[in-house]
């Protein structure tokens, strides 16, 4: 029988005016160590993002939004950060931001599967 394994995540927010603390969700961020799993799921819905704010420049979006995606990854394409262990890559990743990428609080589970469980949460959190 397959254990349950601890996961922690966060969703990853775009918040086009920080002062109005509005935001969208586009991805989600998950952590299992027992799994040695640390990835992130995202989709970046340009049309809902549009009704925030159209002064919004895209392309620099979809750049944090890559590095933030290399960084789970690690490793020398992703940076110093990506060099650092699995658990202080998600810990740096979900650290409090007052900046347009965000991250919600992190939030515990149990899994069996890390990468189905960021499927299910990033359909049921973002899309």
């Amino acid at each position: 029988m397959q254990e349950h394994h601890l996961f922690e995540y966060a969703v990853i927010r775009v918040v086009p005016r920080v002062e109005r603390e509005e935001f969208l969700n586009v991805g989600v961020i998950l952590y299992c160590p027992k799994q040695g799993f640390l990835q992130s799921k995202i989709n970046l819905d340009i049309e809902r993002l549009s009704a925030f704010s159209g002064k919004l420049d895209i392309s620099e979006m979809e750049d944090y939004l890559a590095a933030l995606s290399r960084i789970c990854i690690g490793g020398k394409t992703a940076g110093p950060i990506g060099k650092l262990p699995i658990a202080s890559r998600f810990r740096w990743l979900t650290a409090t931001r007052s900046t347009v990428v965000q991250t919600s609080k992190v939030h515990p589970g149990f899994c069996k599967d890390a990468g189905l469980t960021l499927d299910k949460l990033f359909n049921e959190m973002v899309l």
